[in-house]
């Protein structure tokens, strides 16, 4: 089956393709990350239109070369616009027979030397692979009937782990707290000073003397009667403050902290992603 390029094939292409799904200019990656180069081309086959190869432009990897690279062969990340070569190697690249810029079209011997280095089973003779006569020996080791591309799956199929998931993003708010130090309280003591007064009451004694005029003959009247010198005591008191101080408790304090609660709101714009989905024609489509 010969193969042409994507373009060429497609009357539309240019105006079908736009920059998400064209893979054209796509990024090149092997094993390890390394960039290979990029896609420049597109080729598909002319009984059935399906993609089989790329064409990929090896840079500097492998100076000046464009190789084929089977479609099964590359998992595609739109979102990076990368093409990711799984299996593919330098030494494959240096194996691969080049695609000149100026061929309208992919021959079935062609593609007998590129799947004689792809295959798995021919993986360690790629190396003599493709050097002078050697090719024309790869070429003739293939039965013709293992150019039908659903004999070789592994080259020319996209498998389900090739199929890019797309990814809907949406925002949303994710509360936490975060406990700081507002304020802090301190409590402690001074001692004020203020003068105070008492009453304390006082009792003193002072001498009344009552003179009682008597006019009546004495009793058991002598001599005796008058004495010289004799006299009569009492004795006087009174109240004096005594004033002392004394040390009371007048209060206890108490320090604690009691947690009071209460609800934030907060409002935030969020993004969500929704699915865009374009089709043409009347294709079927389980959503």
């Amino acid at each position: 089956m010969a193969l042409v390029k994507a373009k060429d094939f497609y009357s539309n292409y240019s105006d079908a393709a736009d920059d998400k799904s064209d893979i054209t200019n796509f990024d090149v990656y092997a094993q390890g990350n390394d960039k290979v180069g990029s896609v420049k081309d597109i080729l598909v086959d002319e009984a059935e239109g399906r993609i089989r190869y790329l064409i990929v432009d090896t840079g500097t990897w492998v100076f000046g070369k464009k190789v084929l690279l089977p479609i099964g062969q590359a998992q595609l990340d739109y979102t990076n616009k990368r093409v990711i070569a799984r299996s593919l190697t330098k030494e494959q690249v240096e194996n691969l027979p080049n695609v000149d810029d100026s061929l309208d079209k992919i021959d079935e011997e062609h593609e007998d030397q590129v799947r004689g280095i792809y295959r798995s089973d021919r993986n360690i003779g790629a190396t003599a692979a493709t050097t002078g006569a050697a090719a024309g020996t790869t070429a003739a080791a293939f039965d013709r009937s293992s150019s039908r591309y659903d004999q070789d799956p592994d080259l020319y199929n996209m498998s389900d782990r090739d199929h890019q998931n797309l990814k809907l993003y949406e925002e949303r708010l994710v509360a936490h707290k975060q406990r700081q130090k507002t304020g802090e309280v301190t409590i402690g003591k001074h001692v004020e000073t203020s003068t105070v007064g008492v009453d304390v009451p006082l009792e003193k004694e002072r001498v009344v003397i009552e003179r009682t005029p008597v006019n009546q003959p004495a009793a058991n009247a002598s001599a005796d009667a008058f004495k010289e010198g004799e006299v009569e005591r009492v004795e006087v008191y009174e109240d004096t403050p005594d004033i002392r101080k004394e040390t009371f408790v007048r209060e206890e304090v108490q320090l604690r902290k009691e947690v009071d609660q209460e609800v934030a709101t907060t409002n935030e714009t969020v993004r969500r992603e929704e699915l865009d989905i374009n089709t043409e024609g009347r294709p079927s489509i389980d959503r």
